[in-house]
């Protein structure tokens, strides 16, 4: 999967979790959790899609550098070649 269908895949579990936002015009720099108003429960759920989707573990120290699409993008593109230890 190249980086576009890595955000294309993340903005579809995104919707998932908030239905009535316009996802079309994401811009990768705004911050998820306030932007859609995410809960840490929701925010959880974003990481459990992501490991069930992508098969990628996000350990929760990690949790904080997926503030942004860019950076969870920047994040999960290199352990997408790389394998991954369960």
């Amino acid at each position: 999967m190249n980086r576009e269908g890595l955000r294309a895949e993340l903005l579809r579990l995104l919707g998932h979790l908030a239905p009535e936002a316009d996802l079309s015009t994401w811009r990768d720099e705004w911050p998820i959790r306030e932007e859609l108003d995410l809960d840490s429960v929701d925010f959880y759920a974003f990481i459990l899609a992501i490991h069930q989707q992508l098969g990628i573990s996000v350990p929760e120290a990690d949790y904080a550098r997926l503030s942004t699409l860019q950076t969870t993008l920047d994040y999960l593109e290199p352990k997408l070649v790389a394998p991954q230890s369960h």
